[in-house]
């Protein structure tokens, strides 16, 4: 059946997934910038857990996790 972290990404690696961070370390500099809204609200947490139907805001770009996010994660 699988884990609960099956359906999930962290915030670092969506937001390098998506091309809004170029390295791991600019996703960590930019969350912690408080830059990125997770549902409207600043969150610091770079490993903060997103799940389908969660909506990510750097500036004028956003985007919603979806199933196929979480599918293509490694």
């Amino acid at each position: 059946m699988g884990s609960p972290d099956d359906h999930v990404i962290r915030l670092d690696q969506f937001l390098k997934l998506h091309g809004l961070a170029d390295s791991g370390g600019h996703a960590k500099a930019l969350v912690q910038s408080g830059k990125v809204k997770v549902n409207g609200e600043v969150d610091l947490r770079r490993g903060r857990k997103l799940r389908v139907g969660d909506v990510i805001a750097v500036g004028d770009t956003r985007l919603a996790v979806d199933a196929t996010t979480l599918g293509e994660r490694e």
